[in-house]
């Protein structure tokens, strides 16, 4: 089962490759390129883009009413966004090291780089800088709790859940108690991802 999982891991980890493959591709289809964190596109390309931008004054006042009967739901959701954020860094903060579980990167997660569209006027570009803070937090606490998960409860369900983290494949089959035994409080899970993070390192510099 283990070699299973290992040849698993290993396809998803060509296919990511050949999705950042894509990405590059996607990158030259569009007319832009990487400088530092910001995202630079070709002035053609720019110019292009500004033609579909819709003016601000235009989209203040929606077509559809009920887009606009919406909004203070939507936003009245960062309450508790905020609060799960806080409480979910202070718990990162504290346990990860505790456990020698390595950090999730916030970085990773919560990428701000719709921002850099010209076909977005600046309420667009408001709208999905919350979504993307919103998404991209709710991602990060799902690999903080799978990660969490991995170290304390790695078992999986007898049923197949519908949705699962990164993490699940690694989990030992229900009803195996050798196998939770083996993988229990297993430090060296992490082991990859230190890995990763020196290779990464090494790359940049």
């Amino acid at each position: 089962m283990n070699e299973n999982i290992k040849e698993i891991l290993e396809k998803i980890s060509n296919l990511n490759k050949e999705l950042s493959a894509k990405y590059a591709q996607l990158a030259e289809k569009y007319g832009f390129h990487f400088a530092n964190k910001k995202v630079v596109f070709l002035e053609e390309f720019r110019k292009r883009n500004l033609k579909f931008r819709i003016p601000v004054w235009k989209y203040v006042f929606p077509r559809n009413f009920r887009h606009l009967l919406s909004l203070p739901f939507i936003y009245m959701m960062i309450v508790p966004v905020v609060i799960l954020d806080i409480f979910i860094t202070i718990y990162h903060t504290v346990a990860f090291p505790l456990y020698h579980i390595p950090k999730v990167k916030r970085g990773d997660f919560i990428v701000y780089d719709r921002k850099f569209l010209d076909y977005l006027n600046i309420i667009q570009k408001v709208h999905c800088i919350y979504c993307t803070y919103v998404n991209g937090l709710f991602a990060y606490a799902v690999e903080i709790a799978g990660r969490t998960e991995r170290y304390w409860c790695p078992i999986k369900s007898a049923h197949k859940p519908k949705f699962h983290h990164g993490w699940y494949s690694e989990f030992a089959d229900y009803g195996s108690p050798e196998e939770w035994k083996e993988k229990f409080n297993d430090e060296k899970a992490f082991a990859g991802l230190c890995e990763n993070d020196k290779n990464n390192k090494d790359t940049q510099s």
